[in-house]
């Protein structure tokens, strides 16, 4: 069976074109599934949508968080909840497009325990938009060793790979970068992002610069092997600055002015403020992790899923 994880936050327009779409797809492919929405705390009505289709559709299942948590504890609590021998996480904008489904279950049906689906081009999305998303994924390339320019959350796990991922015991997840670093024999799938059918997207500049940060300070520790090289860096400056007060000291040249000393004093202070804050990010992922919270709380659940359930999820 294959189950369908479909994170939603204030998608309620679209909930019936994604089940009519994605249950086509898998049905052509003539594979029994199930269609588990989580609703992330949605405040449209996006969980009553959910639960008036799973009343009339066996294949539709939901869960509804008790606030918003985020789309990775949305990913990882469809991960929990499923029951297929393949999942497949997508979302339900339908710019994934449905017509890879098929595709991807045939290479896991060849042998493929994780298939990636890779972006050939990201739509139609604005200059701005995609100069910043650009940036985004570069660093984060460049953060986790991993290349993120063409990835996405449109993947297919195996069951052993769903297993895995639930195994690990911190509570900030990255599934992009997990999914990679579990490793498994992996595929990929190739397709370009389509229009939302309805809605906007729920990404702003902001929330792209903090999920930037706390998944860089969840998964990789290059921020702070950066405060070293900080470091080494105004250390070779002094070095060199010093080398030239002395000289010019020593040969009569030297100036009484404060120009130099508010330079370095500037300098001094942003390196400093600035470590001070990739540490503090790094504490405050620690300080989350040793409480011990779970990633997520279901306040409902609808489509029989209770049996699903594992007990410190609910």
């Amino acid at each position: 069976m294959i189950s369908v994880v479909l994170p939603a936050y204030n998608e309620k327009d679209n909930i019936v074109p994604a089940i009519g779409e994605i249950s086509k797809a898998i049905e052509g492919a003539g594979e029994d599934y199930e269609l588990l929405f989580i609703s992330d705390g949605s405040s449209d009505g996006t969980y009553d949508v959910i639960k008036e289709q799973a009343a009339s559709n066996t294949h539709v299942k939901g869960a509804e968080f008790s606030r918003n948590f985020g789309k990775e504890a949305a990913i990882f609590a469809g991960l929990s909840i499923a029951s297929g021998d393949a999942v497949i996480v997508m979302d339900c904008d339908l710019q994934h497009p449905v017509s890879a489904i098929p595709e991807m279950i045939a290479k896991w049906k060849e042998g493929a325990e994780v298939v990636e689906g890779i972006k050939n081009s990201r739509g139609k999305e604005g200059f701005f938009h995609k100069l910043c998303a650009g940036a985004f994924y570069g660093i984060m390339s460049s953060l986790i060793k991993i290349d993120m320019s063409s990835s996405s959350d449109f993947k297919l796990l195996d069951r052993k790979a769903v297993d895995a991922l639930l195994e690990l015991p911190e509570s900030n997840t990255f599934f992009r970068a997990l999914s990679f670093w579990i490793g498994f024999r992996s595929e990929k799938v190739y397709y370009d992002v389509e229009e939302r059918r309805n809605g906007k997207s729920k990404w702003s500049l902001g929330g792209l610069v903090r999920y930037a940060i706390r998944n860089a300070t969840s998964f990789s520790t290059l921020p702070l092997k950066l405060v070293t090289w900080m470091g080494w860096i105004f250390i070779l400056f002094a070095a060199v600055l010093g080398i030239q007060t002395l000289f010019r000291f020593f040969s009569g040249t030297a100036d009484n002015g404060f120009t130099t000393v508010i330079l370095l004093q500037l300098i001094v202070g942003g390196f400093m403020m600035l470590s001070i804050g990739i540490a503090g990010h790094y504490i405050a992922r620690i300080y989350e992790e040793v409480k011990g919270r779970p990633r997520f709380i279901i306040r409902d659940t609808t489509g029989d899923l209770f049996g699903n359930l594992k007990g410190q999820w609910k």
